[in-house]
């Protein structure tokens, strides 16, 4: 019975980047997001403004936050039987076979969750769009117990100085660019769908090219929506303003914004830098 299971999931990396991907691109379609992509201020002096500063480093803490509590939660699910046979298929030696059907429900979860907002919370409050958080990067991490599972944690490990490296970098340069980024924001967005687009077709195909290609362009792509996206937050404080229920909303929807990208990122890099188990 696992080893039919197992044949049919035994690619946890498109079906990660399939959902993962399908996210970001529907929470960039979100009521927050969709009024955050106007031109740089001209009078406001960003590296100066003491309120941008705590805006973003709000963002930032819960963003970091998040990504704690998920490697929490995927440890736990990888290291505890009575949950991770639930939800995949391990071999003796504790490696990833493939994924049940809970763990493949699971997998799409979080953007189910997303969906079901964007119909339910019309108008989201500080603490409507912070439980939304919590509980996608928990799903989440529950879901990237499959790292766990596939690869070695040293390789884990390294890989995710990597990213943070990166990650620090390129937002740093979304944060300090007087360009405006908002062409290539949107150029991005679609290659997301088309990655999306791509992982679904590769999971019938199983073609190892395909999902090398799709790894390094999802590299490029969400390093490029690192920088989208930090830039879209800054504007996003400039537009709101005074206003603290909205921007306690927004430091909510940065957090996720960037948490996907960070998590979409890793799991690319993972896909090239991973030492499997196996």
């Amino acid at each position: 019975m696992r080893s039919r299971l197992a044949s049919r999931r035994r690619n946890p990396d498109i079906c990660k980047a399939s959902a993962s991907g399908a996210l970001k691109g529907f929470s960039q379609m979100s009521d927050f997001e969709r009024g955050a992509t106007r031109s740089i201020p001209q009078t406001a002096d960003m590296s100066i403004d003491a309120g941008l500063r705590a805006f973003m480093l709000g963002v930032y803490n819960k963003m970091a936050l998040g990504l704690l509590l998920s490697a929490a939660v995927a440890y736990a699910v990888a290291t505890i039987p009575a949950i991770r046979d639930i939800l995949f298929v391990v071999s003796e030696t504790g490696a990833f076979r493939g994924y049940t059907l809970p763990g493949m429900i699971l997998a799409f979860a979080p953007l189910a969750l997303v969906l079901i907002s964007g119909f339910a919370m019309r108008n989201p409050s500080p603490a409507g769009s912070a439980a939304l958080y919590w509980t996608i990067v928990s799903v989440i991490g529950a879901s990237s117990a499959v790292w766990v599972l596939r690869y070695t944690g040293g390789s884990i490990a390294s890989t995710f100085l990597i990213t943070a490296t990166a990650f620090g970098a390129l937002s740093l340069f979304g944060y300090t660019t007087k360009r405006d980024l908002t062409g290539m924001g949107s150029f991005l967005i679609m290659g997301v769908w088309g990655l999306l687009l791509a992982s679904i077709v590769n999971i019938f195909l199983k073609a190892p090219m395909l999902h090398f290609i799709i790894s390094g362009l999802g590299v490029l792509i969400f390093a490029g929506l690192t920088a989208y996206d930090t830039q879209r937050l800054k504007m996003t404080y400039y537009q709101i303003g005074g206003d603290q229920t909205a921007l306690g909303v927004a430091t909510n929807y940065g957090a996720l914004s960037l948490y996907l990208d960070f998590i979409n990122l890793f799991q690319f890099l993972l896909a090239f830098l991973g030492v499997r188990r196996d």
